[in-house]
């Protein structure tokens, strides 16, 4: 039976030389120099050091751009947490990269197959989505539903069969 899985899955590699030249970029960046900025990223975490509030969003519009150039969807950082203050002035921001479709989202795609009343069957397999159908052309409309309706992940479509 023709199947899909709908994933969530950054490019974690590009997401790391990104982080390389933004933290080149601080390094040689006048308006940071003498200053406590600096950028670090241990497996999923990003961490932004700075001492101001205005250098952590400079930080982080750099991050953007070098994370927009190496063709990165910035939509898998996750950068709900607030500035934390650390010793003195100093700031720290943690930014999470997603990865793998969380329960509440993996719930919400499959209502969404479900209310198209499409000939297709969707499940949660851990943190993916399987899709499978009898026919090529019911995944490939599925396909296209999942990106209209969930346009705030960056989702992707892997382990085609046929």
């Amino acid at each position: 039976m023709p199947s899909f899985d709908t994933v969530l899955e950054p490019d974690l590699v590009e997401v790391r030389n990104a982080v390389d030249q933004t933290a080149k970029e601080i390094a040689n960046r006048f308006d940071f120099k003498g200053t406590g900025a600096r950028i670090e990223q241990k497996d999923k975490e990003i961490t932004l050091h700075g001492d101001s509030d205005f250098q952590l969003e400079q930080i982080t519009d750099v991050l953007l751009a070098k994370l927009a150039k190496r063709n990165v969807d910035v939509r898998f950082l996750d950068r709900s947490a607030k500035p934390e203050k650390m010793g003195g002035d100093k700031l720290k921001q943690l930014i999470t990269v997603k990865a793998g479709i969380e329960a509440e989202a993996a719930k919400k795609i499959v209502a969404a197959i479900k209310a198209s009343k499409m000939k297709v069957t969707s499940s949660i397999q851990g943190d993916a989505v399987r899709v499978q159908g009898a026919k090529r052309d019911d995944l490939q409309a599925a396909m296209a539903l999942i990106r209209k309706d969930i346009a705030d992940l960056p989702l992707s479509f892997n382990n085609f069969r046929d």
